[in-house]
């Protein structure tokens, strides 16, 4: 495995060298991902070690073994391959490893845009290093753009490597895991390029309805695990509604602005406005209101954290009506058609 990865990783090395010819940023970027991701897949203990070391946490042990039905549920009853992926663990210690930033230009609903070889355009940046995130986020800043760090833990190699469980991703609950799992194994079969909003869409719609199907199959309908699962589910669907909602009305916002207004006026209209919509977020009645009432109290959400959402759940709705009248809610027979497409 380690002799594998050192013929990658040199390979890789090569590969990135020639296109620093061309651009030295890009190269200095690639190069410290690379660091970061080999990091990562070195120092990942294969998941058979894990289970017969008896120094490990038993409850550890079963979360390991609930990814492995999820993979397994995956393939078989969703069609989606997930040889060589997950078949490892790497301990975080409690502590985040990548970050992803995003910009925003300020007064309308518009994403920073990188290019990298093989994925093509994406509309973020994912860092190994917080502290040179921070660094290109002050640049962005500078430049006039909303801007956000978000802290990522998962992520998918697109099938390239052998994706390591994540140890922070398991102190989600059974449903989040389910969820979490089905959407990168759904990056790993399918994938377009230049078309990051379609695929993270894609995922996260695939990930949602297959992680139901697995817990209602593993658990029953009428079992208390499947039900906390649904009813947190409904709750973080209420709030993307709401966050989608959000970048409806500042994008007719924005819309409104005319050429002559200064930026001070823009500003001020735009504050407005997301205090209001703070305010509505915070009325609407969750399950657990805690997560979601007073998340904005110390800072107002920005256009870079709406566009999160457009990436992610705008096409959502569309899919779910496509499953459902096209396929007749076959989430198997839908994954096929998409299979067929990439």
């Amino acid at each position: 495995m380690k002799q594998f990865l050192k013929k990658t990783f040199a390979a890789g090395l090569i590969v990135l060298l020639f296109i620093g010819l061309i651009k030295h940023d890009l190269i200095s970027y690639l190069l410290m991902q690379a660091r970061g991701q080999l990091n990562v897949l070195w120092n990942a203990r294969t998941i058979d070690a894990v289970l017969t070391d008896e120094t490990v946490d038993a409850e550890l042990k079963t979360k390991i073994e609930f990814v492995r039905e999820v993979k397994l549920f995956a393939e078989k009853e969703l069609g989606l391959k997930s040889d060589g992926l997950y078949t490892t663990i790497y301990d975080q210690n409690g502590k985040d490893i990548l970050w992803n930033l995003s910009a925003s230009k300020p007064y309308v609903l518009e994403s920073v845009e990188w290019y990298f070889p093989i994925v093509g355009s994406v509309s973020y940046k994912g860092f190994f290093d917080l502290e040179r995130a921070k660094s290109e986020e002050q640049l962005l800043k500078k430049e006039g753009y909303d801007t956000r760090i978000r802290p990522v833990n998962a992520w998918s190699t697109l099938g390239w490597f052998s994706d390591p469980i994540l140890s922070k991703n398991l102190e989600r609950s059974k449903g989040s895991i389910a969820e979490l799992f089905i959407h990168e194994i759904t990056h790993a079969n399918i994938f377009i390029k230049d078309s990051l909003t379609f695929n993270e869409n894609l995922a996260s719609f695939i990930g949602e309805q297959g992680a139901k199907l697995f817990m209602a199959n593993k658990h029953g309908i009428e079992n208390m695990v499947y039900s906390k699962y649904i009813e947190s589910e409904f709750d973080v669907q209420k709030f993307i509604k709401h966050c989608l909602l959000g970048v409806k009305e500042l994008d007719s916002l924005y819309s409104g602005f005319s050429s002559e207004m200064l930026n001070t006026e823009k500003n001020q209209a735009k504050k407005t406005y997301l205090k209001d919509w703070v305010q509505r977020l915070d009325s609407i009645s969750f399950s657990d209101d805690s997560i979601y009432h007073g998340r904005f109290q110390k800072k107002l959400p920005n256009n870079a954290f709406f566009m999160t959402f457009e990436r992610y759940d705008s096409k959502k709705e569309d899919f779910k009506f496509q499953l459902e009248s096209q396929f007749r809610g076959d989430l198997k027979k839908f994954i096929e058609f998409y299979k067929m497409e990439d």
